[in-house]
């Protein structure tokens, strides 16, 4: 396969697997913490009404849903492509940042989730995902 074919499956694959996840680990938090009373978690606009019941607690699996989405896509995406791995694991992180930026603009969310969701979550685990598995054979 050549090389530019292999490293644009990587980063569909990355992003594709990571958005499941990353949807995934929303759809479980729901379940596992309920909203609290109160709130409508059915619409967007009855969340964005809501969002000031929420406690830090309901913030936790977005911010998980976002980072290891984002990880396990950057993983991928640096085991299958062809060359420059950390690169393209940052090019994961770069592309949910930019996710992370239109979700806030859509649904504001607190100031301290909003600077560490967009601070930890994002660039640094893309970065993580390249230098822990980055490595190896160039092909």
């Amino acid at each position: 396969m050549k090389p530019i074919i292999r490293n644009i499956l990587a980063v569909v694959a990355g992003l594709l697997v990571g958005g499941a996840l990353n949807m995934a680990l929303v759809e479980i938090g729901g379940k596992l913490i309920p909203a609290p009373a109160g709130a409508d978690v059915t619409t967007m606009e009855g969340l964005k009404a809501s969002m000031h019941l929420f406690t830090p607690v309901n913030f936790l699996f977005p911010f998980l849903a976002h980072g290891l989405g984002t990880f396990v896509g950057a993983i991928l995406a640096a085991f299958i492509v062809v060359n420059h791995k950390m690169w393209f694991a940052l090019s994961i992180g770069v592309f949910f940042l930019v996710g992370g930026i239109m979700n806030i603009v859509m649904l504001p969310s607190p100031l301290w989730f909003t600077v560490l969701d967009l601070v930890v979550a994002y660039i640094p685990m893309g970065y993580l995902a390249g230098k822990l598995f980055g490595k190896g054979k160039q092909v």
